[in-house]
């Protein structure tokens, strides 16, 4: 079937019985869990398509990068659901999975004096310094000797979240029974009378502002019973359905954080061992949390976090990343080692707290974008998988029962399942968690724990922020380190430069310059070339738009460009940032890190971040 585009090319349409968004962890336990049931083991149809009868059930995934193992992430978990889908899952002959052998935790002291630590924490450093022949302290780190529980990966394991997804994803397709297709973008759910009845996939053949062009091929209309949105936190679908529906009352999704992640060769002489997991706070700033896994063949995934809390007008995460790998406790296991590939991805640090509507007419959502999160325990792998299995175990139910995907069958299948799973109560648990650290970092830790021992009946009050109600001007922020006129003349220069301000400021501040070693410290840019490669292809529109250019031009901050991850976002000319499409790595940092909120709409800011196709790949991942 066609339907008319309004430019006289026809759009096609397929019919299919369900059709998903997004091929992440919660997508693929859906998918794995589902595919089991639709073939009978002698080959023959269990369930029947309703679009094409006499065959099986016809269900399509469509992701938008050009390949299943686009994430280049490393993961530590205690795998509950993934060891239910997979009992043998250490035999399984995943490449980098391995069993936890040891963890540790770190709180970093700083080395050079130029992290912004607070009174209370610099005393702290001082009394541990004093005392270290009594305490576990070397190389300027505390090994804490407990670890809470709640962070504790007992019995789990550690792996490349890309290595795994392409091979689930070969376990999935060789059913036979479902369909992946990478490198296609969905544009929008298509919604009839407030039922969502499919999706639209992106156009091609478009200018950068999306006007046809003479190659101009409308994206197709993909019609289905059900939907299952999987596209995590800044999905353009997913954020659309937001917009229609709402989210669940009292609910807000401003808790954020920026990963950004290296994977490595260790030195051919490491002390580390596969199995090995180092969790670390304190440095580069409070606010910042790092990790390092060992995987074998002496490779290691390593990297940090930066949060939404974390009041900084510069946050660069691939500069403070340097600055953690150089601290002397961690440099001392990566000197001489060597960058494999890099990346950086958007984290949902809202957990329940940002749940959205999970259920409609025609449509489901599963993974990080519906609150599956935990914040407490630092996991998320393990409960997007673990919904997407709970989704599909309800779609066979209603299938079998031959009940249509309406929005009260969904929730008395999928929704019920949900809130009495472990996810949901460890969810609730976790609720509060971090709200402490709106007040600070050693509130925040304090919030942690008393979370836990409450089991989430009891947490350090704070409130999430905006980030225009939180962010500091670069000139308040550095007060006490230069002057403002300096700090303008700095920023100035740079932004005539078309270039972030962020290293500049930082030395000036007291950071030290990278000490590049063309191996494993390499400038941002080469980390472009070395760490991956950006997948751009040509004739589709800009993907991260934005929408109000006099806002943006009046915004003093430019946090957008100081944060970007893959330096996608430069300045321009008229004050109106620049984005190259063929930079970005698809991280989603500029959504939340925009200091300009809409008068019309306070938790929308002047960036979007539409569908559209590429980001960062590397066989390395």
């Amino acid at each position: 079937m066609n339907a008319n585009t309004g430019t006289g090319a026809p759009r096609l349409q397929v019919d299919v019985d369900i059709v998903c968004v997004g091929f992440g962890p919660a997508t693929a336990g859906f998918l794995t869990t589902l595919s089991k049931r639709l073939l009978r083991p002698d080959g023959s149809t269990a369930i029947e398509s309703a679009v094409a009868p006499g065959q099986p059930l016809q269900v399509v995934c469509y992701e938008r990068a050009d390949d299943l193992s686009f994430g280049v992430s490393g993961v530590v978990t205690r795998a509950r659901a993934l060891r239910e889908a997979f009992p043998e899952l250490e035999q399984a002959g995943i490449p980098t999975l391995t069993k936890i052998s040891e963890e540790k935790i770190v709180y970093l002291l700083d080395p050079i004096g130029a992290s912004r630590r607070t009174t209370l924490m610099r005393i702290a450093d001082r009394i541990i310094r004093i005392f270290k022949f009594m305490l576990p302290v070397e190389f300027d780190a505390l090994e804490l000797p407990w670890i809470p529980p709640f962070l504790r990966k007992h019995n789990g394991v550690v792996f490349s979240l890309g290595q795994f997804m392409q091979w689930v994803g070969t376990q999935i397709q060789s059913t036979g029974a479902v369909q992946i297709w990478p490198g296609t973008p969905v544009a929008e759910a298509l919604v009839e009378n407030k039922k969502v009845v499919g999706v639209r996939l992106v156009d091609q053949g478009v200018d950068k502002h999306g006007n046809p062009t003479d190659g101009f091929t409308p994206g197709m209309d993909i019609r289905a019973a059900l939907t299952v949105v999987g596209d995590g936190p800044i999905g353009a679908v997913g954020r659309q359905l937001d917009e229609l529906f709402g989210s669940q009352a009292k609910h807000n999704a401003r808790d954020w954080a920026l990963g950004m992640k290296f994977v490595v060769d260790l030195p051919e002489d490491t002390a580390l061992k596969p199995g090995t997991v180092i969790h670390t706070f304190g440095y580069p700033e409070p606010e910042i949390f790092g990790f390092l896994y060992v995987h074998p063949d002496r490779t290691a995934s390593l990297g940090i976090f930066v949060p939404s809390w974390f009041d900084s007008p510069v946050r660069t995460a691939y500069r403070y990343l340097q600055h953690w790998m150089l601290h002397p406790y961690l440099w001392r296991y990566l000197d001489g080692g060597k960058l494999r590939s890099w990346g950086a991805k958007t984290l949902a640090e809202s957990g329940r707290r940002a749940e959205p509507v999970l259920v409609g007419d025609g449509f489901a959502r599963i993974g990080e974008g519906s609150g599956s999160t935990n914040v407490l325990t630092n996991s998320g792998v393990d409960e997007a998988w673990a919904t997407g299995v709970l989704l599909a175990e309800a779609v066979i139910e209603l299938l079998e029962a031959k009940k249509p995907f309406t929005k009260q069958n969904l929730e008395a299948a999928y929704v019920a399942r949900r809130r009495a799973s472990w996810v949901e109560d460890e969810g609730r648990v976790a609720e509060k968690s971090r709200d402490g650290f709106q007040r600070g970092f050693v509130q925040g830790l304090a919030g942690m724990v008393l979370t836990w021992l409450s089991r989430g009946r009891l947490g350090w009050p704070g409130k999430p922020l905006r980030p225009w109600e939180r962010v500091p001007s670069a000139e308040d922020f550095y007060r006490d380190r230069i002057p403002a006129d300096e700090v303008r003349k700095i920023r100035d220069e740079c932004y005539a430069r078309g270039i972030p301000a962020h290293n500049a400021l930082m030395e000036r501040a007291g950071w030290p310059p990278i000490p590049y070693d063309g191996q494993l410290l390499v400038s941002h840019q080469d980390a472009l070339l070395i760490g991956g490669k950006v997948q751009a292809p040509p004739g589709y529109a800009d993907h991260v738009v934005f929408l109000y250019p006099e806002l943006c031009r009046d915004c003093a901050t430019k946090l957008c460009v100081e944060a970007c991850s893959g330096q996608a976002i430069t300045p321009g000319e008229d004050g109106v940032p620049r984005f190259e499409r063929e930079k970005c790595v698809h991280c989603g940092a500029c959504l939340w890190n925009c200091t300009t909120g809409l008068p019309q709409d306070p938790d929308r800011s002047s960036v979007t971040f539409r569908a559209g196709p590429g980001g960062l790949h590397s066989a390395e991942n």
